[in-house]
Parts: structure tokens; C-alpha cells; sequence
């Protein structure tokens, strides 16, 4: 359970895109809060990846990692 404490304009524009969707506010609230962690996360991901060198691998390597056939 949590409870947000929206300001007036953030609650009126909420209960119009729950009535205009047919959707609840807190189908909204979830999907807002799910989709923004997601961004979070993607975000810490790509900046730990950016931190760690890569080391160069020829498409050869790649395919073999990935159990992948190309046509010679």
C-alpha cells in the first residue's frame, strides 16, 4: 500500500484521463510509477555499462557466443 499526496492540478488531470480512458486513477498511477522505474533502471544499466571497458569482438566471436551460423 502507498499513498501519494497529488497536488490539486496533478489530481484534476488525472481524473480526466481516468474519465476519458475508461481507466481508474490507479491504473494510471500504477502504470506511470512501473513505466518511470523502468526508465530508472534502464538508465542504471546503461550508465554501469558505460563505466566497464568492452573488449572488441569480431562478428565471428559473437555469432559463436550466441550459437548463431553465418554463411561464409
Amino acid at each position: 500500500m502507498l499513498a501519494v499526496k497529488l497536488t490539486p492540478a496533478v489530481e484534476k488531470r488525472l481524473e480526466r484521463l481516468a474519465r476519458r480512458t475508461g481507466r481508474t486513477k490507479e491504473f494510471h498511477a500504477r502504470k506511470a510509477i512501473v513505466d518511470h522505474l523502468d526508465d530508472l533502471e534502464d538508465a542504471e544499466i546503461a550508465l554501469q555499462r558505460s563505466r566497464r571497458p568492452m573488449r572488441p569482438e569480431s562478428l565471428k566471436d559473437v555469432a559463436r557466443r550466441l550459437n548463431v551460423r553465418l554463411d561464409d
